[in-house]
């Protein structure tokens, strides 16, 4: 903007009306998390209230989630949500980048049925193999105890190779001839995998972390059929919602709001301490 003085006047009028425009949208993305945030430290009980801006204001609503267990356990749904989360996102990654170079570098007589066929899959929303999934689980008999997580992990990593277009996508963009130099040189395709496509691949992968880490933290319906009545294996999702029951939100909405608060804050330092990757690119990934 340092020469914005120097554009015609009718520039001047499209770049201050995108700018208001962009800012209005903006206010209006912001405002639902302004009234979360600001909820959850509201003073008064119930999910209703009069006024935007509370009328009083605690940190108790955040205290109860952490000292009141005679309902809801929200460190362990924490922990749930954490270890399922860390195992299956790097499961997921491990998926997703082998299947995408193995379709984007090498080339073998059943690769496009495979890549056609994983493309149709992937198009079904997983919901539509939930009660499927939960019969096969209960069949291995993951449906009670400590299985339920190893459950969850099956479900949210298992399909997860299906999803490799965006990995795929990214890999064509690096030229065919820095594997052919490098094999040249005495490279094999491991080395060329570990020493020149991950290096340049970083965003990809940055990507493929974030989204698989973010998963258990969203998703309700499957870990809600998973869990059941299990409570000590409800995840973030599934227990939060919980606290929407008509029976406990008078006493717990606030502490739903205060819950919203927390497990935002893991995914945002995680995507703000990877985002430099998205900035660089690949000639980030280069010079590094």
């Amino acid at each position: 903007m340092s020469g914005f003085h120097k554009y015609p006047l009718h520039k001047k009028v499209k770049i201050v009306g995108a700018h208001i425009f962009l800012a209005f949208l903006s206010m209006i993305w912001l405002i639902p998390i302004v009234w979360v945030i600001l909820t959850s430290f509201r003073g008064t009980k119930g999910s209703y209230s009069s006024t935007f801006f509370p009328t009083s204001y605690t940190l108790d609503n955040y205290k109860k989630l952490f000292t009141d267990f005679s309902v809801f356990s929200f460190p362990k749904m924490l922990f749930n949500t954490f270890l399922v989360a860390i195992v299956s996102c790097l499961i997921s990654t491990f998926f997703v980048i082998a299947v995408a170079y193995t379709l984007s570098r090498l080339r073998f007589r059943i690769r496009k049925p495979l890549m056609n066929t994983a493309m149709i899959i992937h198009l079904f929303p997983g919901f539509m193999s939930m009660i499927a999934v939960y019969y096969i689980i209960k069949m291995l008999g993951w449906t009670a105890g400590p299985m339920l997580r190893v459950a969850m992990i099956a479900v949210y990593a298992g399909g997860a190779g299906c999803g490799y277009h965006i990995a795929k996508g990214f890999f064509d963009t690096i030229p065919m001839a820095l594997d052919e130099a490098a094999m040249l040189d005495g490279a094999s395709k491991w080395q060329v995998l570990t020493k020149i496509i991950m290096p340049l691949s970083r965003p990809v992968v940055v990507y493929t972390l974030l989204t698989s880490f973010a998963g258990p933290f969203k998703d309700f319906m499957l870990a809600k059929v998973l869990c059941g009545p299990n409570r000590d294996y409800y995840t973030v999702a599934v227990g939060l919602y919980q606290m929407l029951d008509v029976e406990y939100i008078d006493q717990w909405f606030c502490s739903f709001a205060a819950g919203a608060v927390i497990i935002s804050i893991p995914v945002a330092i995680l995507f703000l301490s990877t985002q430099k990757y998205y900035v660089e690119g690949v000639s980030g990934a280069v010079k590094g």
